[in-house]
């Protein structure tokens, strides 16, 4: 199972990385660079699938229903972003149920009030820390013997200072989290003084390019002391630079012939294993 494998990860030394994804073509990209397991994106899912900002806009139906489509599209274990659970502890209850249901390894849970925003948007507000120790012991008691990986993220740093976001991360891994997830520190020092407090503790880092938190390598956190590093946006911004690129000079010359980012058709072919599904067709004699 993912969670198992996901699970033998944060025991093995060292620090893991991988880029958030936002559907399946991104899972397999990831897949394909030689990451063991990706992160998904509720940022890049509001905008792929909505057009929206991260304003609280997705359901919990179309969170979980596209993570579940992201776990099912590769092998490797799925950190899903279920935002605050979607209500209160019965509604957590019930979003953790859902994804037990499928292959996600990992879920995050975070402490903003609904509707939420991107932790690195201003403007964000959060719920009291007992409300949110209940529904991480929710999910904690909603996910039963599945494994499931609960990573407790605090956006209490811009709202309660940096101490504030550590006496409830305390008070999250107390819960029940097997991650802790300090959103936003602002500084190299206060990354460091979230991973002195906490030594030995699983922690998560996530680098969001121009965001509030500076954007260090995986080497500086893994020295650090972190355990997980998402790249949230890295794959969102970079694809949809190279759309408005394509599209440029589609506009501009008609043509695509002079757009140098463009994947090439065999090489599309490898990144959605086309080999394995002509395989099944000559397997049930459908190749004509």
């Amino acid at each position: 199972m993912g969670s198992n494998r996901l699970r033998a990860m944060l025991e093995q030394p060292g620090i893991q990385a991988a880029p958030a994804v936002y559907d399946c073509i991104g899972a397999m990209a990831a897949q394909q660079a030689g990451f063991n397991f990706i992160f998904s994106s509720g940022f890049g899912i509001a905008a792929s699938l909505l057009g929206k900002p991260d304003f609280g806009y997705l359901t919990a139906g179309e969170m979980i229903d596209a993570a579940k489509r992201i776990a099912a599209s590769v092998p490797i274990p799925l950190i899903a972003d279920m935002d605050t659970g979607y209500g209160n502890p019965l509604n957590v209850v019930r979003t953790v149920e859902e994804i037990c249901q499928t292959r996600v390894a990992g879920i995050i849970l975070e402490d903003q009030e609904w509707p939420k925003k991107c932790g690195h948007f201003d403007g964000k507000r959060i719920v009291s820390s007992e409300e949110q120790v209940e529904k991480i012991r929710a999910a904690a008691y909603a996910r039963a013997d599945s494994g499931l990986v609960i990573v407790a993220r605090t956006d209490a740093r811009a709202i309660e200072g940096l101490e504030g976001a550590i006496r409830r991360g305390e008070r999250y891994l107390a819960a029940g989290a097997d991650v802790l997830f300090v959103e936003a520190p602002q500084s190299r020092e206060e990354l460091a003084q979230v991973a002195r407090h906490f030594q030995g503790v699983a922690l998560m880092a996530n680098i969001i390019e121009g965001g509030k938190t500076p954007n260090l390598s995986v080497t500086e956190l893994e020295a650090m002391g972190y355990k997980l590093v998402a790249f949230a946006l890295s794959g969102l911004f970079s694809a949809t630079q190279a759309v408005l690129d394509c599209f440029a000079t589609l506009k501009a010359d008609g043509s695509t012939q002079n757009v140098n980012s463009t994947l090439s058709f065999e090489a599309y072919k490898e990144v959605i294993r086309l080999s394995e599904h002509e395989h099944l067709e000559n397997r049930f004699g459908l190749k004509r």
